[in-house]
């Protein structure tokens, strides 16, 4: 592993401060710097490839989400620094190759899916379109530079991805018209591994929002506007309008992201929201713009239970509280309840199992002690004696559980334990 001094000081703190909850600081011992101590590579051209965990590829969501612990310790760790811009490097890199593909190979080795349609070059690993995917890595450049100050990053690459982003989604704002996108996986292992219709999902009306194929999970989307992915298009678009002004001086690359950002909001506030009957008026998971809606959630983020942790609306806003009601009830048809906890799962795994990702966004999204409190107390429980988080887990015997090395979930806990026990702890 190579040494980050502030990561080290950190985990120590907060091992002094856990004492009195050994299970907890050993938890949080293995998982915030998991990322660091078995993903991490730093290559030779200033890069840094991020494997997933236990897939031997990057993926430019859970990149960007395994290191954002890290962030706020940069500016005082140039190890750190030195790991972030090679991994804003990398991902430009490979949005400038492909920007319709989810996870890359570290080198043009041809690994990954075969078989999908068309097929992918030798750096991809999967080209599942994810507007989450453009998202993610914008943040990862905005909160990097926020942090330390560093614009070294900002190089005539980093300036080339954000401007094909931004082709990239309005191109995906009439998808059935002006996009050539298409995925088909022959003879899937599930349905949701590829896109209906030829390959082109289902229509869509213009909304203003944009389409995404896959959801953060893979998984295809139902309805081809998913309204959590379009509320975090809006939150690193306006991201996008700083760095333009304030970097390069780019008012035309300003323009042209606060003009998308106004449409893709204003596509959310008119298309993406319903009446439900019982939590009131709430967000949906996704639409068509035609009157159809997919009411649910989804553990993988961004969610519409992670609105206020992907920075759209406030945790007091009173739609986002209708919409977290909505989520963490059984109306949620991906909301589960079992003996050692409670919590959202998803269509990816098997029916009935919880994610740890969904429980640490939860506690991270309250403004509750108590709510924190048990969902610590259910993260503590459900590890099947590891001491690190998995994919998912049946709530009943967690010792059944998906992916025993899952860097994201580890990263998402450790975020939530500092939140713990800087809030719940009040040290």
């Amino acid at each position: 592993m190579y040494h980050y001094p502030a990561i080290a000081a950190l985990t120590e703190d907060v091992k002094q401060q856990l004492v009195s909850f050994p299970q907890l600081r050993d938890m949080f011992t293995q998982c915030y710097p998991n990322t660091l101590e078995t993903t991490v590579e730093l290559l030779d051209d200033d890069t840094t490839f991020v494997l997933t965990g236990d897939i031997p590829a990057m993926w430019l969501r859970d990149s960007s989400a395994q290191v954002n612990p890290y962030i706020p310790l940069a500016r005082e760790d140039a190890a750190l620094q030195r790991m972030l811009r090679g991994l804003i490097q990398r991902q430009a890199q490979y949005i400038l190759r492909d920007p319709y593909a989810n996870a890359f190979n570290r080198e043009a080795n041809g690994q990954g899916h075969k078989g999908d349609t068309p097929p992918a070059g030798p750096w991809v690993w999967e080209r599942k379109y994810e507007l989450d995917s453009l998202c993610y890595p914008i943040k990862l450049c905005y909160s990097y530079w926020r942090h330390t100050g560093d614009t070294s990053n900002f190089n005539e690459t980093v300036h080339a991805m954000l401007r094909k982003i931004i082709e990239i989604m309005r191109i995906e704002q009439q998808h059935d018209t002006h996009s050539t996108y298409s995925f088909e996986r022959p003879d899937p292992l599930l349905p949701s591994d590829t896109l209906p219709f030829q390959g082109h999902g289902t229509r869509t009306n213009f909304t203003g929002m944009v389409w995404s194929g896959f959801r953060p999970s893979d998984d295809a989307c139902r309805f081809g506007y998913l309204i959590p992915a379009n509320m975090f298009a809006v939150v690193v678009l306006g991201y996008t309008c700083e760095i333009a002004r304030e970097v390069y001086q780019d008012e035309k690359l300003a323009q042209a992201a606060e003009a998308l950002r106004q449409e893709i909001d204003f596509g959310i506030q008119t298309y993406g929201i319903v009446e439900h009957p019982r939590h009131g008026r709430i967000y949906a998971y996704e639409t068509d713009g035609y009157g159809n809606y997919n009411l649910m959630d989804d553990a993988n983020v961004p969610s519409l239970l992670a609105i206020p942790y992907l920075g759209y609306r406030p945790v007091d806003d009173t739609l986002y509280q209708n919409t977290r009601r909505f989520v963490l009830s059984p109306d949620n048809p991906y909301y589960f309840t079992g003996k050692h906890a409670s919590g959202v799962g998803s269509p990816h795994t098997p029916r009935g199992y919880i994610w740890h990702i969904s429980l640490s966004i939860q506690g991270l999204t309250s403004n509750d002690p108590a709510e924190q409190e048990e969902i610590i107390r259910m993260l503590v429980n459900t590890t099947a004696e590891t001491n690190y988080m998995h994919e998912s887990f049946h709530p009943d015997k967690p010792q059944r559980y998906t992916r025993s090395w899952f860097a994201w979930a580890n990263s998402l806990f450790g975020e939530f334990a500092l939140d713990y026990v800087k809030n719940a702890l009040r040290v």
